[in-house]
């Protein structure tokens, strides 16, 4: 399995990162095709999906041409081996394991660790970050992108966790570069009725609030 190459221009076009989590690989077959009408370009699976592994190979074989496809909650070398065996374009950490940030800066593979004080998010970039996942941010708010920014405006910050419809233009404002949304954006009522046009509806409001 070749992985594809993560593209940053597809990403800047709407800088959401959409986190699946715990859907099923059927959802998730009928999800991708919608994700990408609506205009979405990068897709993270996380580690702890059941079939993560394949969800992967499949995303990337039939979408790569369309989508960034990366994996989430890579905690440590041996999840890093199966992500990228899978095809993951890029990686995204909880956590600061070094180990898995050498590795992909290392391989060439974009890397977006997860860190919450400015401290932690700066050693994540020294280390050689792509992008800081500043994870949890629900309860830290925008005023804090903007604050971190401050002094730090070389690195690149990622919200994740508590970004909605009504506040990503807000984080946006503050200074941050990219946005990790998962059950946010994968609305569990539309997937659980297997209505997909309302699905599509709901991601193209992300899509459009993010270009505010």
């Amino acid at each position: 399995m070749s992985n594809q190459a993560f593209s940053w221009d597809r990403f800047y076009k709407v800088p959401v990162v959409g986190i699946i989590r715990g859907l099923s690989f059927d959802d998730i077959r009928q999800i991708l095709p919608v994700y990408i009408a609506s205009g979405l370009t990068t897709l993270e699976i996380t580690m702890n999906t059941g079939s993560a592994k394949e969800i992967i190979r499949y995303a990337a074989d039939n979408y790569a041409d369309k989508l960034n496809i990366g994996a989430g909650t890579v905690c440590n070398g041996q999840d890093l081996d199966e992500a990228l065996s899978a095809g993951a374009g890029f990686i995204v950490t909880p956590i600061i394991s070094e180990t898995v940030i050498k590795s992909c800066v290392k391989k060439g593979v974009p890397v977006f660790p997860g860190a919450f004080t400015p401290t932690e998010i700066y050693h994540a970039w020294e280390l050689g970050a792509s992008m800081v996942k500043v994870y949890p941010a629900t309860s830290l708010g925008s005023a804090y992108i903007k604050d971190v920014k401050a002094p730090l405006n070389q690195i690149k910050l990622m919200p994740t966790g508590g970004i909605n419809k009504d506040n990503i233009a807000e984080f946006k404002k503050a200074g941050a570069d990219g946005f990790g949304v998962g059950g946010q954006l994968f609305d569990k009522k539309s997937i659980e009725n297997k209505d997909w046009g309302a699905l599509e509806e709901h991601f193209k409001e992300f899509v459009k609030r993010c270009e505010l």
